[in-house]
């Protein structure tokens, strides 16, 4: 199964890898159902593998290799990935998340529950669909509720559950 776009490039650091790569298969085209089990397609697989592969070329060829895989293997990490589809009403990020966040974590030998920040962006360029990944690693913030309901006392239920007060401070 042959990918196509834009030849992959790749920029690793110290501390973070960025990768421009073929915008990943459809959801639709990512799993088939086998005797009834959900499993990665041909498709799917292919990405992966073209992932890996130049995931690996990248590090046989970067001085930070082994600093890079420490870090991010000790690190909370940030995945921002950048969509550049052909059309831009005929997908969604959301579907290449998955298989881009698992892809680039299995190259580098990593667990993706290390990713704790995610930022997805959606472009159109119809003469060069493709992604661009940067994996580094997360700067430590405190936690922003996008809820202001949230930094008010929490809701205490009555026991008689016929009406709700807050509770007070």
């Amino acid at each position: 199964m042959a990918i196509t776009s834009a030849p992959p490039s790749v920029r690793v650091t110290a501390d973070s890898i960025a990768l421009t790569l073929p915008v990943p298969p459809s959801v639709n085209h990512q799993y088939a159902t086998v005797n009834g089990r959900r499993l990665l397609s041909a498709k799917g697989r292919a990405f992966k593998e073209l992932v890996g592969q130049q995931i690996l070329v990248a590090l046989a060829q970067s001085p930070h290799r082994g600093t890079l895989r420490r870090t991010l293997s000790q690190a909370s990490l940030s995945l921002s990935i950048q969509f550049f589809f052909a059309s831009a009403l005929r997908r969604d990020t959301d579907g290449g998340l998955k298989i881009a966040q698992d892809a680039l974590c299995e190259g580098l030998g990593l667990n993706d529950n290390r990713v704790v920040e995610t930022h997805l962006y959606k472009y159109q360029d119809r003469d060069n669909p493709r992604m661009e990944i940067l994996l580094s690693v997360a700067t430590p913030a405190a936690p922003v509720s996008a809820c202001p309901a949230s930094r008010e006392a929490p809701l205490v239920v009555n026991p008689d559950h016929r009406s709700d007060s807050r509770r007070e401070r």
